[in-house]
C-alpha cells in the first residue's frame, strides 16, 4: 500500500499534534454534488451504485477534486448487512429505503443467519481495496457499519419510521427476541468492519442514527452495549498503524462518558451538544469530531466561517479535534458553501495548533 501522505486525521483522532484541525463531511459523496448525479445516473440506480466497485470509487473521489478534504469515506449504504440477511432491500423514490421482509417474532429472528463479510458482502471489501488502491495514499480512508440498534430498527420497521413502533413494542414485550436480534447483529458488524479493515480501511465509524430515540436505560442495554461489543471485537492496528474507531449516536450528547468507556478512539457529536462542554466531559479519554449544523451552508460564506470560528474557538487549543458536520450535508447545499467550510477549518484553525 502507498504511503500516506496526509496523515493529519489519524494524529487528530489519537489526540497527537497537527499542524492544522483536520476536516471530512459525513455523506461528502452525495446528491448535492452535480458530478455524484450523474455517477447515479450511469449506474441506473443507488443500490447498482454501491455494488459497482468502480462506480462507487469515482464517486468516493469526486468530493476530494473539490475539496482540500482530509479523508475518504467508503461509498455504501447502511444496510448492507441487513439485506445480505436476506431482508431484500429496495428504495421507494422519496420514501428511502425498505425491506421486502421484515422482523416481527421470535421465528423471524431465529431464522436469522449470520453473514460472512468476506463472501456475502464481497462487493463492499471489493469498492474498499479498490478505492484504497486508487487514494494512493492521498488521505486515510473510513470504513463504516450502522450499529446493531439501528440497523435492528429498519428491519423490525421495514424502513424509516418516526414513532418506532415495532421496535419499541419488540424491546419493551419480549426484551430476550431483542437481545438475540442484536446479538447476531454485533457479531455481524464486527466481522464486517474487521474484513473493512483487511482490505484497506484505516479507520471505522459506527453510526448510530436512532440511538437518541432510546431512553436512558435503553440506550445502555440495546445500543451502547452493543457498540461496546464491537469496539471489543475490532481489530485495532493494522499495516503497522493504529486503526481509530469513531462512536456517532445522533442526539447521544448525554451519553458521552458512558460511549467514552468503550475503549473507542472518538467520538461523533451532532450539533446540539457545545463541543467545548464535551471536551471538558471527555476530552483526556477520547477525540471529538463534529459538530456544525448543517444547515448553516445554506447561509452566506461569512456566517459560515463565522460559525467554524465559534465553534474552533469552544474546542480550544486541544489536541484531538476533527471537524465535521453534525450530520450528514444536505442534498440541496451548493458545493460552493462546502468548499468554503472546508478551506475556513484549515485556514482558521492554524493559530490553536502552533
Amino acid at each position: 500500500m502507498a504511503e500516506l501522505k496526509n496523515d493529519r486525521f489519524l494524529r487528530a483522532l489519537a489526540r497527537q499534534p497537527v499542524d492544522c484541525t483536520p476536516v471530512w463531511m459525513m455523506r461528502q459523496a452525495g446528491r448535492y454534488l452535480p458530478e455524484y448525479r450523474a455517477t447515479r445516473a450511469q449506474a441506473g440506480d443507488f443500490l447498482s451504485l454501491c455494488k459497482n466497485a468502480d462506480f462507487a470509487c469515482e464517486v468516493t473521489l469526486q468530493p476530494l477534486e473539490r475539496f482540500d478534504l482530509d479523508a475518504a469515506i467508503l461509498f455504501s449504504d447502511i444496510l448492507t448487512i441487513p439485506d445480505a440477511m436476506g431482508l431484500g432491500l429496495y428504495f421507494e423514490a422519496g420514501e428511502g429505503p425498505k425491506f421486502r421482509k421484515v422482523l416481527r417474532t421470535e421465528q423471524d429472528v431465529a431464522a436469522l443467519p449470520v453473514p460472512k463479510a468476506a463472501s456475502d458482502l464481497g462487493y463492499v471489501m471489493k469498492c474498499v481495496s479498490t478505492i484504497r488502491g486508487a487514494l494512493n495514499g492521498r488521505v486515510p480512508l473510513i470504513g463504516f457499519s450502522g450499529s446493531p440498534w439501528t440497523l435492528a430498527t429498519y428491519m423490525v420497521e421495514g424502513g424509516s419510521s418516526k414513532d418506532f413502533r415495532h421496535i419499541k413494542a419488540m424491546m419493551y414485550d419480549t426484551p430476550e427476541v431483542m437481545h438475540a436480534l442484536l446479538e447476531k447483529l454485533a457479531l455481524s458488524v464486527t466481522d464486517y468492519l474487521n474484513e473493512q479493515i483487511r482490505c484497506g480501511a484505516q479507520a471505522v465509524q459506527i453510526f448510530d442514527t436512532w440511538g437518541g430515540s432510546l431512553s436512558d436505560r435503553a440506550y445502555q442495554e440495546f445500543s451502547l452495549a452493543y457498540m461496546n461489543k464491537i469496539v471489543a471485537g475490532l481489530i485495532r492496528e493494522n499495516e503497522g498503524r493504529k486503526v481509530p474507531v469513531i462512536l456517532f449516536t445522533k442526539n447521544g450528547g448525554q451519553w458521552l462518558e458512558s460511549m467514552a468507556e468503550t475503549g473507542c478512539d472518538a467520538l461523533g457529536l451532532d450539533w446540539t451538544t457545545d463541543i467545548g462542554q464535551a471536551r471538558g466531559r471527555v476530552g483526556h479519554q477520547v477525540a471529538l469530531q463534529g459538530n456544525m449544523d448543517p444547515c448553516v451552508l445554506y447561509a452566506g460564506a461569512d456566517r459560515i466561517r463565522a460559525e467554524v470560528a465559534t465553534i474552533l474557538e469552544s474546542f480550544g487549543a486541544h489536541p484531538g479535534q476533527v471537524f465535521n458536520l453534525g450530520h450528514g450535508i444536505h442534498q440541496f447545499v451548493e458545493p460552493e458553501k462546502a468548499k468554503v467550510f472546508v478551506d475556513a477549518v484549515h485556514e482558521l484553525s492554524v493559530p490553536y495548533h502552533r
